[in-house]
């Protein structure tokens, strides 16, 4: 049995989508700014993740070539903490 964390960052999620009103109302800037001048100017690939992403992670990590992998929380993020 192992156990892990997956730390991603924005995914094209509906969650995701209605925090971009939000964050335009916040920043002062045209919701069609939002990703790229807030959600991925951080990261060193300009782009939101995508769920599949995130999902290949989790049955990566539930397979047998991932067992000794546990109290780990791995990132997938872009590029956004690499700096």
């Amino acid at each position: 049995m192992t156990c892990n964390a997956i730390c991603p960052s924005y995914v094209t999620t509906p969650l995701v989508q209605k925090q971009i009103a939000d964050q335009a109302r916040m920043h002062h800037i045209p919701e069609s700014e939002v990703v790229q001048k807030i959600m991925v100017a951080e990261g060193a690939i300009k782009r939101l993740l995508e769920p599949e992403e995130v999902a290949s992670l989790v049955t990566y990590l539930c397979t047998d070539a991932a067992s000794g992998i546990t109290g780990s929380a791995p990132t997938i993020d872009c590029g956004w903490t690499a700096h």
